[in-house]
């Protein structure tokens, strides 16, 4: 039943039956009236991307778009909040016209009585009180300054009346990001680096970072008014920056955090007597106490407001639990909100470092391969003279930028980054010089994760890992968080392992005397010689005198999904034989076309060599294939022998003259922990390499008889994958589809190969992995010191 049609029930029951009824029927109206819903964060910014988009369709653009929406943002929190008398703002927009044709007009003068302080509203006789009562003065600059009018029409109305129909009292306060994900352009988003978090996320930075230990120390003396006292005192003290802030989730979350945090200490020292001038009086942790630095300016502008709206909230909180109205208006106090580029800038202009206690966030995810030229340009600049910086993703600009600036100080960092700085080379690149020229040390990590936001569809969802460090020692447990488990190292690495600060560097040749491995054959040549069975077979057909020519090719998906390609290879064939396959020589002149057309100078000097491959590699004996790329979902890498007449595709590492025994390791744990530790990672994958896993690993020296079991327990393997004919390696090797044979022959084979390493030390593959560089340690050393005897 309609609003109208209840009223007018209403008034007919308080006229015939009395006071009572009419009391019953008005009570059901306000509760009609002040309904509203309470969505999630997706919902609430999906509304807001709705009314920017209707605003610029409009023509209303740029930096004067962005700081109205912050403002109608603002209103309406305040709206459901009790900074405004509640439902005013919805009522003010609900009498405009239905057609909208006033109503910007009187959003624009509204903006302007919020910017009237109280002796001036005194003053101004012309001004309702009504409107004094239900809007009071906000002051913080955030109506101060005036916007162009943004004109409505009847559908802009009504998808604000729609946004005011959100209960944002009650939206978390991810929405600032996810509301500037909707309604930024999502390339620009990629180009940005922009990834808005999740409070869970959030929390698994500033819990280790400074939360659990605040908690802590609150814990052991909460008891203790003096200490409880001087505690209190620290908190207000603290300062935090983001230098990546974005929208300021971190900032707010900290903020809030830190406000829970108070309350619980004003609840132990709070006197019944003069609880109310107590309280007010006490409130002293504030939004002043937090910094960010952002490039872009909406952004900005929303961490601004953000950290205002949560504040309220905090504020509502004190009155709740203490019972009494209490909010900090007009605004005062602000964060400080920079809107420039942080690796630009020095941040003691931000906020000196002897002031600053905590650095956190999650700066721009932009791999090495894949950012702008600006910056490219940023990383030179925070990278002065440092070497191979061109293989580091930017994120790493922000550690360089906070290990300089925190130097010689007790400030404490973490950041989320993209899990690539701890794998593969980037670990000593990055960490070779922040260990050596700045102290730094780290104090927490969480392995690699699904990094999520509050954003529509969590598109922003990469592969993460979070690392504290400082420049100092401290007494504090390291911990090395992984999924939910959690355990205390002796010392975190750069590989996020608890091991000795050790760099795994590239290197060209292997560091054990084993057999050499080399990448698999590169063909560039546009597809044209490259067949399916069935394209090969109808090929044939055409060109009888080809079928020589042809070779099985393999690459990591036909290896590992069983599947039949093939490749026309006539570099060996005589030119008087190829004169007589006009098929075989169009193909041939395809390829040279190709690479002639080409964009890559080395690509069109290839062309004058159209039945070579750009790289060669088809060894003389049987050889073992590793797929470069696999999911890292298996136990094991799939790996295996392939015939010398197979030509192996650049999706491969291939080795040549091996045998059991070498396939054994290669196959263990043992060596799969050591992938794990420091191979590089396509999204989650594993991507094997040549130059840093199978190089830098260390091999055990066997005994004859740990060598013979190995090689015995590596056929046993090969054995039980022969028992599934029918099944691909892909499936074989699926941890929901392994048969148990060949379970419990990796099983026993591992036990083999721990057996040549002495076993001690190789039960977990955190002690594994531990002991594994303790291994490679001692050899780089011996390296070194062999080489210095020669010389």
């Amino acid at each position: 039943m309609g609003d109208t049609i209840i009223a007018v029930i209403a008034a007919a029951a308080g006229l015939l039956i009395g006071v009572a009824a009419g009391i019953f029927i008005g009570i059901l109206i306000r509760k009609r009236v002040a309904e509203k819903k309470i969505g999630s964060a997706e919902e609430a910014a999906k509304k807001m991307a709705k009314l920017h988009d209707k605003l610029k369709e409009s023509g209303y653009d740029g930096h004067a778009l962005e700081v109205y929406l912050i403002r109608l943002l603002y209103c309406m929190f305040a709206d459901d909040s009790r900074i405004f008398e509640k439902g005013a703002f919805t009522e003010y927009i609900k009498e405009s016209k239905v057609d909208g044709s006033d109503l910007s007009m009187r959003i624009a003068e509204l903006f302007e009585i919020l910017d009237i302080d109280k002796e001036k509203r005194k003053k101004n006789k012309l001004l309702p009180e009504e409107m004094k009562k239900k809007f009071p003065y906000i002051n913080g600059k955030l109506f101060r300054d005036p916007l162009p009018m943004a004109y409505f029409d009847s559908s802009m109305r009504e998808i604000l009346l729609e946004c005011c129909g959100m209960d944002w009292s009650k939206i978390s306060p991810a929405i600032f990001g996810a509301m500037f994900q909707e309604v930024t352009d999502q390339k620009k988003r990629r180009e940005l680096g922009a990834h808005y978090t999740s409070e869970e996320n959030i929390l698994k930075v500033i819990k280790p970072l400074f939360l659990d230990d605040l908690r802590d120390e609150f814990e052991l003396i909460k008891h203790d008014k003096r200490k409880l006292t001087d505690f209190h005192d620290k908190l207000t003290r603290l300062k935090f920056l983001d230098p990546a802030c974005g929208c300021g989730n971190f900032l707010i979350v900290a903020y809030r955090e830190l406000r829970r945090l108070e309350i619980d200490v004003l609840d132990m020292l709070v006197d019944d007597s003069d609880q109310r001038a107590f309280v007010q009086h006490y409130c002293r942790v504030n939004v002043d106490q937090f910094y960010g630095i952002e490039v872009e300016d909406f952004p900005c502008q929303i961490a601004h407001v953000g950290m205002w709206l949560v504040d309220h909230q905090m504020n509502e909180r004190v009155a709740e639990h203490f019972g009494f109205n209490y909010a900090r208006l007009p605004l005062k106090a602000s964060a400080t909100i920079v809107n420039e580029n942080a690796l630009r800038i020095d941040w003691n202009d931000v906020v000196p470092k002897e002031e600053l206690n905590y650095i956190m966030g999650n700066p721009p995810f932009v791999g090495a391969r894949l950012m702008s030229k600006s910056q490219k340009d940023d990383l030179v600049d925070v990278w002065d003279g440092h070497k191979r910086i061109g293989n580091l993703d930017y994120v790493t600009g922000w550690y360089k930028k906070a290990c300089d600036y925190m130097f010689n100080t007790k400030i404490e960092s973490a950041f989320v980054s993209t899990s690539s700085i701890a794998q593969g080379e980037q670990p000593a690149i990055l960490w070779q010089p922040l260990m050596k020229e700045n102290n730094t040390i780290i104090n927490f990590a969480h392995h690699t994760f699904k990094w999520g936001n509050e954003a529509k569809g969590k598109q922003a969802q990469v592969q993460c890992v979070i690392i504290g460090f400082s420049d100092y020692k401290n007494d504090k447990e390291k911990k090395i968080f992984d999924e939910n488990n959690l355990s205390v190292a002796n010392n975190i690495n750069p590989y996020l392992v608890d091991a000795p600060d050790i760099m795994v560097e590239r290197r060209s040749t292997p560091i054990c005397d084993v057999p050499t491995m080399g990448i698999g054959n590169k063909p560039i040549d546009g597809g044209y010689y490259l067949f399916t069975k069935e394209e090969r077979d109808e090929f044939i057909k055409k060109e009888p005198k080809s079928q020589k020519l042809f070779k099985e090719w393999i690459g990591a998906e036909e290896f590992l999904n069983g599947q039949k390609r093939y490749c026309l290879y006539a570099k060996d064939c005589h030119p008087s034989e190829l004169k007589k396959m006009p098929e075989v020589l169009k193909r041939i002149k395809l390829v040279r076309d190709y690479r002639s057309n080409s964009k890559s100078l080395p690509t069109r000097k290839l062309a004058d060599y159209p039945l070579e491959f750009h790289v060669t590699n088809i060894p003389s004996s049987d050889y073992i294939v590793i797929p470069r790329t696999t999911s890292e979902n298996r136990k094991y890498i799939p790996l295996g022998f392939i015939n010398k007449n197979v030509i192996a595709s650049d999706a491969t590492l291939i080795i040549p003259n091996t045998t059991l025994y070498h396939f054994g390791i290669l196959t263990s744990s043992v060596h799969m922990a050591w992938i794990r530790a420091v191979a590089g990672r396509l999204e989650m994958r594993y991507r094997y390499s040549k130059d840093i896993v199978y190089n830098n690993f260390i091999w055990p020296n066997p005994t004859p008889t740990q060598k013979e079991n190995i090689e015995k327990a590596a056929q046993a393997v090969l054995d039980a994958r022969k028992l599934y004919p029918d099944s691909t390696l892909a499936d074989l090797y699926d941890p929901n589809t392994m048969p148990p044979e060949l379970t419990k022959a990796h099983e026993r084979l591992d036990k083999a190969v721990k057996a040549a390493y002495g076993n001690k030390g190789f039960e977990t593959e955190e002690e594994i992995v531990a002991s594994l560089m303790k291994l490679y340690k001692e050899a780089v050393e011996k390296e070194k010191n062999d080489k210095r005897k020669i010389s």
